[in-house]
């Protein structure tokens, strides 16, 4: 940009020689346009190396942290991110289960993800709408809740699968699920939600040469279809199998899906278990076995051998089941489970051998905000079943160690994990869904 103006300057100078003699008398009017005009000419120097410099400063100087591409294609990202609902579809015959198809709304691609995790959601409800919530507070509330991944990696959408929850049969006063009912009357396509990168423990290891057990009770298949999927595109060869086990056909998500693949995968063996069939459902066509999914059934349609277990499911399946895995003799290393809903699996032998933490004895646990004392009398799994089965109202989401939504200052003791949390616990707080007392605790809750 300066040498333009260089050559342009000297081209004028060279023309107004040619055209007035070098002997004529210059005027004052004359001398003063000169001076003017080289004034000027040194002005549009000036500011033309200052825009050059500027130019060059912008293209050199790294862009803030606002306006920096957020994330990579290969990595996840920090805090939330907003996703458009693209699509949402019903997967069973009741439609009680709806799969929403999420697409970032900065259109960078997605990271890819462990199959078997979850994404982490933030909602804001309405009033009316946040009194099915544990708390009441009488105004629109911030809501935390996980959700189970239910389609192999895409870096172009995620999908989940939301099982609306009733009130309870046996309490038919109590509200409904305040978010799954709010994500199945009022999320439509073009909405926008705030989502956290996948996380959690439990997902598929991609070791191909062990045979995978995929179980899964009611919306516990949603992470086993990720799994499934995934198993199917990247180890054709892997033996799965799976044993989904609901009430009967009406309640089956994903029944064309897992009949396609059945047909189209011949490592897939397909064990559809229904617990109280339908008078128009017939067995071999719509389910494979009638009862529930225990380990006689296990025994007796399992080839011998080494199986990796993968279990998700309803209270009284994790209960019974995992527990009986191991007493079958599966090896600890080889029983993984994510249970939904205040279930308490009891804790199996560590893998490494190592003995596991003795047990606390009766110790106080207070809870300021609510002003209740109780005593632990280790009949709990974690603090967040503790507070449940005591009436201490704790916002909950994964109950996993996830999302830390039920996440509670600690101001007095000690809380010990068996396992490090997904989440990172801020200092002086601890997570009740993953969390023990070592000593007597105060928890503000």
């Amino acid at each position: 940009m300066q040498l333009k103006h260089r050559v342009a300057l000297t081209r004028d100078n060279d023309h107004s020689c040619h055209c007035m003699p070098s002997n004529a008398p210059m005027t004052a009017s004359l001398l003063l346009a000169t001076l003017v005009a080289a004034w000027l000419l040194q002005l549009a120097l000036g500011v033309g190396v200052w825009v050059w410099r500027r130019r060059g400063h912008a293209m050199l100087a790294p862009r803030p942290a606002s306006a920096q591409a957020p994330h990579g294609a290969q990595g996840a990202w920090a805090g939330w991110r907003d996703f458009r609902v693209e699509r949402r579809e019903f997967e069973d015959d009741g439609q009680a289960q709806c799969s929403f198809y999420l697409v970032p709304v900065d259109g960078v691609p997605l990271p890819p993800f462990k199959p078997g995790q979850f994404l982490t959601f933030q909602f804001m409800l309405p009033p009316d709408r946040a009194a099915a919530a544990p708390v009441t507070l009488g105004a629109a509330r911030t809501l935390t809740r996980c959700y189970s991944l239910s389609d192999r990696p895409d870096p172009k959408a995620f999908r989940i699968t939301v099982k609306r929850v009733p009130a309870p049969a046996h309490q038919p006063d109590w509200p409904p699920g305040a978010v799954s009912n709010y994500l199945h009357d009022h999320l439509h396509e073009g909405d926008v939600l705030q989502v956290r990168a996948p996380a959690g423990h439990f997902y598929l290891d991609a070791a191909p040469d062990v045979p995978a057990v995929l179980i899964g009770g009611g919306i516990g298949i949603t992470p086993m279809m990720s799994m499934l999927r995934w198993c199917l595109a990247e180890q054709p060869g892997r033996p799965v199998h799976l044993y989904y086990g609901v009430r009967n056909r009406a309640e089956q998500a994903f029944k064309p899906t897992l009949e396609a693949l059945a047909a189209a995968h011949p490592a897939l063996h397909l064990n559809v278990v229904y617990s109280q069939p339908g008078a128009d459902d017939v067995p071999g066509r719509d389910f494979q076995h009638a009862g529930r999914v225990d380990v006689d059934l296990l025994r007796r349609t399992l080839p011998h051998g080494r199986h990796q277990f993968y279990i998700c499911g309803p209270a009284p399946m994790m209960e019974s089941l995992v527990p009986a895995l191991a007493a079958w003799g599966v090896a600890p290393a080889d029983i993984h489970f994510e249970a939904f809903g205040p279930a308490s699996v009891p804790s199996l032998a560590p893998a490494s051998g190592e003995a596991a933490p003795a047990p606390v004895g009766p110790v106080e646990i207070r809870f300021s905000q609510t002003g209740r004392t109780v005593v632990w009398d280790g009949q709990d799994n974690n603090l967040l079943d503790f507070a449940e089965r005591h009436g201490v109202a704790v916002e909950s989401g994964c109950r996993s160690g996830g999302c830390g939504s039920c996440q509670v200052g600690l101001t007095g003791g000690d809380v010990r994990y068996v396992n490090t949390p997904d989440f990172d616990v801020a200092p002086g707080h601890c997570l009740l869904c993953v969390g023990t007392p070592a000593t007597a605790l105060v928890l503000e809750a």
